[in-house]
């Protein structure tokens, strides 16, 4: 089992950065990937950063790319969101899957980008 906690999210401006904290504890050496997923009001969930912990890459999606990137640092996963704009707004959420393809969510933390 795997526990994951996000911690860092806020109201900020747009143009302006945050930065995103997955604190990840239990058994963590099973895990092959982590990263995040964002959620607008009456949107789907979507994938915003994902790492494969044993390939060492990150995927994003274009929306994104070039303006969040995900630092790994043991258990902990961060994401550096720059050049934030309204349509950012989401609940992001911590992911991760183990070794037995088990997927785990944090329990989301609130982003509020204003125009």
């Amino acid at each position: 089992q795997v526990q994951l906690e996000e911690s860092g999210g806020g109201l900020v401006q747009a143009g302006g950065s945050l930065t995103l904290t997955c604190s990840a504890s239990g058994s963590i050496d099973s895990l092959m990937f982590m990263g995040w997923y964002h959620q607008a009001p009456g949107k789907e969930r979507e994938m915003v950063a994902l790492r494969s912990i044993r390939g060492g890459f990150t995927n994003y999606p274009d929306s994104v790319k070039g303006r969040f990137t995900l630092f790994r640092d043991n258990a902990n996963i961060y994401l550096q969101m720059n050049k934030l704009k309204p349509e950012d707004t989401a609940v992001y959420y911590c992911y991760a899957v183990d070794s037995s393809r088990t997927q785990y969510w944090g329990q989301g933390t609130q982003v509020t980008v204003s125009s």
